[in-house]
């Protein structure tokens, strides 16, 4: 039994748009396994079909099943499965603006409902893995960096002691320093403390470079899924993904005139 399975998962928003056309994949406990694939390729919508976020914008699973440890969760209300042990860290850095960085946390142990004891031990836990978090405690979190609010919005996802924690764009917007910090972190906590974890990223290679295993999202499909070695050397991804040529070298696309995927991914 796999800890999470996605059966050939479609999902329309407002009954209408078709936005994934049959995603399948697995996650096993305890991996790190990464969703990749450019902008509007379904990838996000694949988090929110597992944790339930597509209903605040008018989305459903309408053909397929989503398993976690063995139960079927689709369409089921967020709350319910967040409860379950999934929880999600949103794209865009969605931190509580007007609240300072302790209640944000302490809001992401909301639905655990732990004792004072409890949420002061797993709150210095998260200051280990980010101190700048606990130097800036009582500042009010809208006035953070974009690196500290990431760091944030895993923190608090961190708070609820997650089984499985759906990680959307970490690097989005990141200097290129901040991006291998966030990476080698979601690293540790996965190492640390056991927690399995989906992450979306954009960035290829600082994705691969802390994951089990990967697949990769184009028009709303999986058209590619292997172990993370063998995806950082696959000539496809290279080339799509990296701009690298089967050398190696940069590729110019200033002198190609027709520049698209292998016809076999959308095929």
């Amino acid at each position: 039994m796999s800890f999470l399975r996605l059966n050939n998962v479609e999902v329309k928003f407002m009954n209408v748009i078709w936005v994934l056309k049959g995603v399948s994949l697995e996650v096993e406990q305890g991996a790190v396994v990464v969703l990749l694939g450019g902008n509007g390729t379904g990838k996000s919508t694949t988090l929110k079909a597992i944790s339930g976020l597509l209903k605040s914008q008018d989305g459903r699973v309408t053909e397929g099943t989503i398993e976690f440890e063995g139960t079927r969760i689709e369409n089921k209300n967020p709350e319910v499965v967040a409860r379950m042990g999934i929880i999600q860290a949103m794209q865009g850095r969605r931190v509580i603006q007007h609240l300072t960085v302790e209640e944000n946390l302490r809001a992401g142990a909301y639905y655990v409902g732990r004792s004072d004891a409890e949420l002061k031990l797993q709150m210095d836990k998260v200051y280990s893995y980010f101190p700048r978090l606990k130097d800036l405690r009582n500042q009010t979190s809208g006035y953070l960096s974009g690196g500290e609010q990431q760091m944030l919005v895993v923190g608090r996802a961190l708070m609820a002691r997650p089984k499985l924690m759906l990680v959307d764009e970490p690097s989005l917007g990141l200097a290129p320093m901040l991006i291998e910090e966030i990476h080698h972190l979601l690293a540790r906590i996965n190492e640390e403390e056991k927690v399995t974890l989906l992450i979306v990223e954009q960035n290829v290679l600082a994705a691969l470079s802390v994951a089990d295993h990967g697949y990769v999202m184009e028009d709303g499909r999986i058209v590619l899924d292997d172990t993370a070695d063998k995806l950082i050397s696959n000539p496809d991804l290279r080339e799509f993904y990296m701009g690298l040529s089967a050398d190696g070298t940069s590729i110019d696309y200033r002198n190609v005139k027709h520049y698209e995927r292998r016809k076999r991914w959308l095929s």
